[in-house]
């Protein structure tokens, strides 16, 4: 527009004119014949200030979402280290209730044979000069434990103590090659001895000396002990034989048994410091496995 006369005295009068009318309408108050008008322009006025609103407040809750991302992470790592720590709690509780379950069983066989024993835990597996298959306990010397004694847990006979300090000792498993361990079949006086074959321990030998003894898959084997119970102590049950060689022609008869304590996963277990004035037999044996019932012949029909 060109700056004229004529323009200038239009605007002069355009302002001249909105003065009087909003004196007009202020003087009036609420009878306002502007009053219409005034809705008119509040909702025009209104919605546009919602749909600015509108646009700005994404850009507000973007803006706090970043300022309070640092505390939210805090909170994600504390969730999570408390998540690990109640695994760690649940994982050493189901451990200790199983070594409880375990020592019970010990205490079990050392109670019903007469034997004085120094609970213990395996602490590590280790290979000792000569022998193959050895674990390392946490007693010692300290606790009255000395080479030359058995080791038994709950379940039946796991070696011999060979090396012992003061606070730590050396045991090798029935399961090496090299360990001899004199055995008797259960309900009998027949004699042998029984030892390692490795195999991660899941057999043993036994060889009889008797050749004719009988002897079949299913008979039980426990240690026949030593003089004054030095390595082995009589009476702890050793396994359960699951095949027998023929041997035409030998002087011995020779057997294979599964132990009844898992070499390979030993945890709890007892070194006896003092043998029985008595031998056990076969006291300390575990209960026969239920035979299972056999199951009755189907009638034939038509009969």
């Amino acid at each position: 527009m060109k700056d004229t006369r004529r323009a200038r005295m239009s605007l002069g009068l355009l302002l001249a004119a909105a003065l009087v009318l909003m004196t007009v309408d202020h003087r009036t108050g609420e009878n306002s014949p502007l009053g219409p008008l005034r809705g008119v322009g509040a909702v025009l006025f209104g919605a546009a200030e919602g749909a600015g609103s509108g646009v700005v407040r994404p850009i507000g809750q973007f803006f706090e979402t970043v300022t309070g991302a640092p505390e939210a992470q805090r909170r994600i790592e504390a969730l999570r280290a408390e998540n690990k720590r109640l695994k760690h709690d649940l994982a050493a509780q189901s451990l200790d209730r199983k070594r409880s379950a375990e020592l019970r069983s010990l205490l079990g066989v050392a109670g019903t044979g007469g034997y004085k024993i120094v609970p213990a835990q395996v602490i590590a597996r280790r290979g000792t000069p000569g022998f193959e298959e050895a674990v390392e306990l946490d007693v010692g010397t300290a606790d009255g434990v000395r080479p030359e004694m058995t080791v038994l847990n709950g379940d039946g006979l796991v070696g011999r103590v060979v090396q012992a300090g003061s606070s730590t000792s050396t045991v090798v498993l029935l399961s090496d090659p090299g360990s001899a361990a004199g055995a008797r079949l259960e309900g009998s006086n027949e004699i042998g001895v029984v030892n390692g074959v490795g195999e991660s321990g899941r057999l043993v030998r036994f060889r009889l000396l008797d050749s004719t003894a009988r002897i079949t898959r299913g008979h039980r084997i426990v240690s026949f002990g030593s003089q004054r119970g030095v390595p082995y102590v009589a009476g702890v049950p050793i396994g359960v034989v699951e095949r027998v060689e023929a041997t035409p022609g030998e002087l011995t008869r020779v057997a294979y048994a599964r132990p009844y304590a898992d070499l390979t996963a030993l945890d709890v277990v007892g070194v006896v410091v003092q043998a029985p004035v008595r031998s056990p037999r076969d006291a300390v044996r575990p209960p026969e496995p239920k035979a299972e019932p056999k199951a009755e012949p189907k009638a034939r029909e038509g009969l």
